[in-house]
C-alpha cells in the first residue's frame, strides 16, 4: 500500500507540472495590453468630415490616429485639417497609411509617398501600417510587401512602425518572426478584454480598436473608439525629415457639384483630376453612364499626383468604408 500511495502521489506530481507548464505557455501565447495605462483614442479620415477637436478633447479623448494616405498617390484631403486642428487642442497624434501594394516596387514606392505627405509634421505616436485588402496576392507575397513597406518607412523617417490589423490576418497573415516584432494595432469588437484568452504570436497589444460604430462629441456619425498604451508613443517625436524625393503633391479637397447638361463622369474626372471610379465609388452610383440634370454629387478634386500614375491607368484605388 505504501508503495502504491508513493507511485500515485508521483504521478500527481507529474500531472501538476505538466498542468503548470500549460498554464505558463497558454500565458505566454495569449495577448494582453503592453501596459496597464490605457489611453483613449479614436481614428480619423476624411470619411468623419470637419471634426470639432476642442469637444473631443473634452469628451476625453487623448489620441487620434489620423489617415494621411493610400496607395502611391492620394492623399486624404482631410489630413491637414485634422492634423492642425487636433495639435492645436492638445490630442497626441498618430498617422495612418492605406496600403494597397501589390509587390515589393509598389511598396517601397508607397513608402516614399507616405513619408512625402507627413514631412515637417511633429508625430507623436508610431508611425501606422493599415493593409487589409490584399487583391489576391498570396499570404507569402502580402508578407513581403508589408516587411518591405515598414523597413522602407522605418528607414526613411527614422520612426517606429506599428501594423494595424484584425484578429484574423494577425493570426492568418503577418504571424510570422519578421513581422510581430513589430507593435500590434488589433481591430477587435466588443470586450477588448477577451483578448487575454485569445493566442497569438503576439504577447501584447499595443492598441486595440474596439468599436466601429462609436460616438464622440465634435465627430458626426460613428467613429472608431481605440484604448492605446504608452508603447504607441514614438521615442522620437521630433518633426518627421524632408522626403528625399521632388514628386509634387496636390492636396485633395472635397467639393459638392451640381450637375449641368451635357456633363458626364469621364469629363468631370478629367476636369477636376480625379477618376471615374473615385467619383462612381464616392457617390454610391450603379451606372457610371447614367447622371442626372441638377443631381448633387461629391467630387474629390485632385485625387491624382501628377507623375505617380501607372502606364496605362488613371485609376486611384480609393476604397469608401464604414471604418474610413
Amino acid at each position: 500500500m505504501k508503495v502504491g500511495k508513493k507511485f500515485l502521489s508521483l504521478i500527481m506530481l507529474l500531472l501538476v507540472t505538466i498542468m503548470s507548464f500549460g498554464n505558463i505557455n497558454n500565458k505566454a501565447q495569449a495577448v494582453s495590453p503592453a501596459s496597464d495605462r490605457l489611453y483613449k483614442g479614436v481614428d480619423v479620415s476624411a470619411w468623419q468630415g470637419y471634426i470639432d477637436y476642442e469637444k473631443v478633447r473634452r469628451d476625453g479623448i487623448e489620441i487620434v490616429y489620423i489617415k494621411s494616405s493610400e496607395g502611391s498617390n492620394f492623399k486624404d484631403p482631410y489630413f491637414d485639417t485634422n492634423y492642425e486642428n487636433a495639435k492645436r487642442y492638445g490630442l497626441k497624434v498618430g498617422v495612418y497609411h492605406f496600403l494597397t501594394a501589390r509587390n515589393e516596387r509598389e511598396a517601397r514606392e508607397q513608402a516614399e509617398f507616405f513619408h512625402k505627405v507627413i514631412e515637417g509634421k511633429e508625430i507623436d505616436c508610431k508611425l501606422a501600417m493599415d493593409f487589409e485588402q490584399f487583391g489576391g496576392i498570396g499570404r507569402e507575397e502580402i508578407r513581403r510587401v508589408s516587411k518591405v513597406f515598414i523597413e522602407e518607412v522605418e528607414r526613411i523617417t527614422k520612426k517606429e512602425v506599428i501594423i494595424y490589423s484584425d484578429l484574423s490576418n494577425a493570426r492568418g497573415v503577418f504571424s510570422t518572426d519578421e513581422l510581430t516584432k513589430y507593435p500590434l494595432w488589433i481591430a477587435y469588437y466588443g470586450n477588448y478584454r477577451e483578448l487575454n484568452n485569445i493566442n497569438l504570436r503576439w504577447e501584447k497589444w499595443t492598441g486595440v480598436q474596439y468599436d466601429d460604430k462609436g460616438k464622440v462629441r465634435g465627430i458626426r456619425g460613428d467613429v472608431d473608439r481605440d484604448f492605446f498604451t504608452r508603447e504607441v508613443f514614438l521615442k522620437d517625436s521630433s518633426r518627421i525629415i524632408k522626403a528625399n524625393t521632388d514628386k509634387k503633391i496636390t492636396n485633395t479637397r472635397r467639393r459638392r457639384y451640381k450637375v449641368k447638361r451635357g456633363d458626364t463622369i469621364y469629363d468631370l474626372a478629367k476636369k477636376y483630376k480625379t477618376t471615374i471610379d473615385e467619383i462612381v465609388r464616392l457617390n454610391k452610383i450603379i451606372n457610371k453612364d447614367l447622371i442626372y440634370i441638377n443631381q448633387e454629387i461629391e467630387i474629390l478634386e485632385n485625387a491624382r499626383i501628377e507623375g505617380r500614375e501607372e502606364k496605362g491607368t488613371s485609376n486611384v484605388f480609393y476604397t469608401i468604408k464604414k471604418r474610413r
